[in-house]
């Protein structure tokens, strides 16, 4: 249940959760933290609001609430543990994006597993931090995740690579200077901004084309680099040098 605090019922949460933005200092980045222990979901309110930067509107602790909150209180930032009790987080996140469109998700997990974040990320998350980092990790994550970037470690990235372009599913090499130099100069800018984390109307706005226009482009794209999706365009870029590696 939604929560800033023990609240005794629903109606409570939500009265606490809309006091809270209307709280909210303008220019500070709003948060809400989704995470099924109260203790950790508390400490890290505690540590953003610390900040100075950073307001943590609200916090849920499952997938219901979570969505309810997205979509009512339209935060800047979605901070998301993937384990949420018998609730799978991987699946919140399109959820989440559909909800509240603008609203940036960073996963914030236990685990290192490759395969978990590439999942992640394809599924729109704009940032990983691991649950070990110190704090100030986090807070670099959300304030990076807010300017337009993408946040993950490049360990992570580099285990993505290897999967992405050794694995079953990987563009074949033959032929592959060919493709990259089939590529329209608009074609590469895209592809720059996806490798930047943009979004379609995010890319739209940069380079004053419609965002249908940006879909042709991105659909392009895949047929051409032999690619299904965003994340393995990502990885494609960094490693053709399209792209540069978030940092």
């Amino acid at each position: 249940m939604p929560t800033q605090g023990p609240p005794s019922s629903m109606s409570e949460s939500r009265s606490d959760s809309v006091r809270d933005v209307e709280r909210s200092t303008s220019g500070r980045i709003r948060a809400l933290i989704v995470d099924d222990h109260l203790l950790i979901a508390q400490g890290l309110r505690m540590l953003l609001d610390s900040t100075g930067r950073i307001d943590v509107i609200a916090e849920a602790h499952v997938v219901a609430d979570a969505l309810e909150l997205a979509a009512a209180c339209q935060p800047d930032v979605v901070l998301l543990d993937l384990d949420l009790g018998g609730d799978d987080g991987l699946r919140l996140i399109p959820e989440v994006r559909k909800a509240a469109p603008s609203t940036q998700v960073i996963v914030v997990t236990g685990t290192r597993d490759p395969r978990v974040h590439e999942e992640a990320l394809r599924s729109g998350a704009r940032g990983i931090v691991v649950k070990d980092k110190a704090a100030d990790v986090l807070v670099k994550a959300i304030e990076k995740v807010q300017e337009g970037e993408l946040w993950f470690e490049r360990t992570l990235l580099s285990r993505a690579l290897d999967r992405a372009t050794n694995g079953a599913g990987a563009p074949r090499v033959d032929g592959m200077a060919g493709r990259i130099a089939s590529l329209t100069a608009r074609e590469r800018e895209v592809i720059s901004l996806i490798g930047a984390g943009l979004r379609n109307q995010e890319i739209a706005g940069k380079l004053f084309i419609a965002e249908k226009t940006v879909r042709n482009h991105v659909t392009g794209i895949f047929a051409k680099l032999s690619v299904s999706d965003r994340l393995e365009l990502a990885l494609f870029a960094y490693r053709h040098g399209l792209a540069d590696i978030p940092r």
